[in-house]
């Protein structure tokens, strides 16, 4: 079965990009096709993986606007088993001319759902940092939404509309979106970020990945590499909890198969 995984915020600077990037390729490295998806004007995970954004024919904002099949825009990445389809700024046209179509909240779900043989056990979904027409496309196409957060004030008090999102995602759409909490550049000596953290688990119980993402300047120094952390430093304290992280994935994955099975 095909997960399909959006991450996504609407606070800005929390680490979502660097988790597409990070997750996607520890899944990689643990033997699972992933395909990627930039769904940001900013291209940022396009940049990090190596491409120059606007320099690919077809992008992302092809699939929501053109309807064009998901598997005729992706790009072959150096990394192995993991492959992108790149964002550009035309994907900003999107949140202006989405609204007045019919159904538009799911053209993604669609053009998922409809990729015969779809070759990669793991679809991974880069939201803009704002809840609009291309964030509702990635959560109706989602079997989970992860939400990176920092142990900050602000970038919890933004998990409220996060929740409101979620839930008329569930009414109109998506009625099975699950959802995590991934507590990212977490530094253990700032008694502020441990409160918050410890708050965030009183609140969201098993609603918060067990794995946490330290502060890591080696997940900074990656993207200017063009290289996911797990290659560009792979012993790095980000690459080895990224990893955890994926294996956190795909337990909660096979899990929820023997669930629906049962």
């Amino acid at each position: 079965m095909i997960k399909t995984v959006a991450i996504s915020n609407e606070k800005g600077g929390v680490a979502k990009t660097t988790t597409a990037l990070s997750l996607g390729a520890a899944l990689a490295e643990l033997g699972n096709r992933v395909l990627m998806v930039d769904l940001d004007a900013q291209a940022n995970l396009t940049l990090a993986i190596g491409f120059e954004p606007g320099e690919a024919e077809k992008t992302s904002s092809d699939i929501l606007l053109d309807n064009l099949p998901l598997l005729a825009v992706r790009r072959k990445t150096e990394v192995e088993n993991l492959d992108l389809v790149p964002s550009s700024s035309r994907i900003e046209t999107s949140e202006q001319f989405l609204p007045v179509r019919t159904n538009y909240t799911t053209i993604l779900q669609r053009a998922i759902r409809s990729t015969p043989n779809m070759p990669y056990e793991y679809i991974i979904l880069d939201c803009p940092p704002a809840l609009g027409a291309i964030t509702r496309n990635a959560l109706a196409a989602a079997d989970l939404l992860i939400i990176p957060t920092q142990a900050e004030y602000f970038s919890a008090y933004a998990l409220r509309n996060m929740m409101t999102m979620i839930r008329r995602t569930r009414e109109a759409d998506n009625p099975s979106l699950a959802y995590r909490i991934l507590v990212t550049m977490l530094d253990r000596r700032n008694r502020t970020h441990r409160n918050i953290h410890e708050q965030l688990r009183s609140t969201f119980g098993a609603g918060v990945f067990n794995t946490i993402i330290e502060l890591d300047t080696k997940l900074r120094e990656s993207p200017i590499a063009g290289l996911p952390i797990t290659h560009y430093k792979s012993t790095a304290r980000g690459s080895t909890q990224y990893r955890v992280l994926a294996q956190e994935l795909m337990e909660y994955a096979k899990e929820t198969e023997n669930k629906q099975a049962a």
